[in-house]
């Protein structure tokens, strides 16, 4: 078939076949993807098993709830950041903190702080290395932002993330802190690990196939937003680690790469309680204000809930 004759007859099968109230933007995006598959299977001269062996892998991903995953490991998830940048950019808003993929592995609810939080629970305290991550979050012209909210939620040694690792204590590594008067922000933790996906998981299988790894670097994630600012999805990655500029996510981008500085003065040491010197880094957001002419900030997905 031409792709002609495909058009005309994904139309007959979605648009002249409705009878009821119509949603116009579901059936534009529908005729297009169905059209779109419809193509390709032509094209690639796709057989019927290979189709419907799509089919399952597909509803074995969703089953396996992994399709978070697959979307970060197809650059799907890349993809929607390039093209939120290329909006606001049209729109004006260029420089502040770039942005970066959220993952599927955000919780909401986590415990409030002010100014200061510990992130980790001191389970793994004898085998990490502890950090402290510091800094400011300011508006595009370098005004801080007191009572600015900052989100942070990181893996553990392991690299693996509370409430889905069920051996972990709630909000282990997550927390919620509101910026102090001068717009500051700390925490304490641990320097996290970075991981990969399930070995035997379907988005393994397929990147398996393409001859890909699944391994992402050592990250933590944040959600950072202030009233009448966009909220800011984004995530720092820690130097040096072996998948920095691999990362199967493509998440790793300049900017958020910050130097870890590691501290053993006696005099540091003592001002922080500790007796093995620790990893510092210091990291400012900067948030854009919001314009009626940018793209939505706020992205509609389901998301966990403890």
């Amino acid at each position: 078939m031409t792709h002609n004759d495909i058009d005309t007859l994904v139309n007959s099968f979605i648009v002249d076949t409705a009878k009821g109230e119509v949603d116009p933007r579901v059936q534009q995006v529908t005729v297009r993807l169905v059209s779109d598959l419809f193509k390709a299977i032509e094209d690639l001269d796709l057989q019927p098993s290979e189709i419907w062996k799509g089919l399952e892998y597909l509803a074995q991903t969703g089953a396996s709830h992994e399709m978070g995953l697959l979307a970060a490991g197809l650059g799907l998830e890349r993809f929607i950041d390039i093209r939120a940048d290329e909006a606001e950019a049209k729109a004006g808003l260029t420089g502040g903190t770039p942005r970066t993929i959220e993952g599927p592995l955000y919780v909401a609810g986590a415990p409030v702080c002010q100014g200061f939080a510990r992130l980790d629970d001191g389970t793994e305290s004898a085998e990490g290395e502890v950090l402290f991550m510091q800094g400011t979050v300011l508006d595009a012209s370098g005004k801080p932002l007191p009572g600015a909210t900052v989100e942070v939620w990181h893996a553990n040694l392991m690299g693996n993330y509370s409430f889905f690792d069920k051996s972990q204590s709630a909000f282990n590594l997550r927390r919620t802190i509101i910026t102090d008067s001068q717009g500051n922000y700390q925490f304490r933790s641990i320097v996290p690990s970075g991981y990969g996906c399930p070995p035997e998981g379907t988005t393994q299988q397929l990147l398996n196939l393409l001859g890909r790894h699944g391994r992402r670097p050592a990250h933590i994630h944040f959600f950072v937003y202030a009233d009448g600012h966009r909220k800011l999805t984004t995530q720092i990655n820690i130097d040096g680690d072996e998948y920095l500029w691999d990362d199967f996510a493509f998440a790793s981008r300049e900017g958020l790469v910050p130097q870890v500085n590691k501290i053993s003065s006696p005099e540091q040491l003592d001002s922080k309680q500790l007796s093995k010197p620790f990893s510092s880094i210091d990291f400012n957001f900067t948030l854009h204000k919001e314009r009626a002419a940018a793209p939505e900030a706020e992205v509609e997905r389901q998301r966990a809930q403890a």
